[in-house]
């Protein structure tokens, strides 16, 4: 799949996709009923398994010496019946598309996880030769600190998403950085907490002569999640503080024309929010 390219100020972004997983459309939706979710994902996208699918979609910003990877997708680590079972899909796309790109593990000088589910980190690591290590050796990778302790000690709900191979590795390397709240990473580049998610999930504002793009996260599974912010995803840890902080950056959204990138909606999940007589709407671009 190629990348799409964009432009916000100085910056050269691309979405580059790791591929797809499917997940149970009522978790991705929450309260909402399926008769109302259903026509906006589409009946022919719901399997046997009610199932739907959500893109891996992960953004690569460039400026100057700066190659910021927002998200690594799943990876390709998973094997046996934790890829046919539990994340069902097709990914473990993103090196082939960043080489697409011109774009080798070792040019990459930043990366940054909203936060550590396993659909967004698989490829911060990669298997080799019976051990795992960084896949981006040059790279610093970003999280928030907050969300590095809950993943490294998860509990009856989250283990089944935070897989320690994915960022105990960068620790034993000196790779990882921890943040506290908001902070600039790079000119431009500012990690930007917005809890629900989970409780220290962050997101990724690009900002650049007059103009902001944002890296959404799991602050929003699907973009209409982003017109309507009460339509909150049963995996949010925190939802009516996912309630509150979407509607803060959504407002943002909208008063800045911020070109939003939201992970799992379909490939490149791409577009921006308007607002008219008090109604939103995402028009992809």
């Amino acid at each position: 799949m190629a990348a799409a390219s964009y432009r916000t100020g100085e910056f050269d972004i691309a979405v580059v996709s790791d591929g797809h997983i499917r997940l149970d459309g009522g978790a991705v939706f929450g309260l909402v009923p399926r008769v109302l979710w259903e026509p906006v994902v589409g009946a022919d996208q719901i399997d046997a398994e009610h199932r739907i699918p959500l893109a891996l979609n992960c953004m690569l910003a460039r400026r100057g010496d700066d190659v910021v990877l927002v998200e690594t997708g799943m990876g390709s680590k998973l094997t046996g019946a934790m890829r046919e079972r539990i994340f069902p899909g097709d990914y473990g796309h993103l090196l082939d598309e960043l080489a697409a790109l011109g774009v080798a593990p070792a040019d990459v000088t930043h990366v940054v996880n909203t936060h550590l589910h396993a659909d967004h980190c698989g490829w911060n690591t990669v298997a080799r030769d019976g051990a795992v290590a960084p896949t981006f050796p040059n790279a610093r990778y970003f999280v928030q600190a907050g969300e590095y302790e809950a993943a490294s000690h998860p509990n009856e709900r989250t283990r089944g998403t935070y897989f320690a191979e994915n960022f105990a590795p960068l620790a034993e390397t000196g790779q990882l950085e921890l943040v506290d709240g908001e902070r600039e990473l790079a000119p431009g580049v500012t990690f930007l907490p917005t809890p629900g998610h989970t409780a220290d999930h962050a997101s990724v504002a690009l900002v650049s002569g007059g103009e902001t793009a944002i890296y959404t996260g799991d602050l929003v599974h699907h973009a209409v999640q982003a017109e309507r912010p009460a339509w909150i995803a049963a995996f949010d840890v925190l939802p009516l503080v996912s309630l509150e902080t979407k509607k803060r950056l959504m407002e943002r959204a909208v008063r800045e024309r911020a070109l939003l990138v939201c992970v799992h909606n379909a490939f490149p999940g791409v577009g921006r929010l308007t607002e008219t007589d008090g109604r939103r709407r995402f028009t992809p671009e």
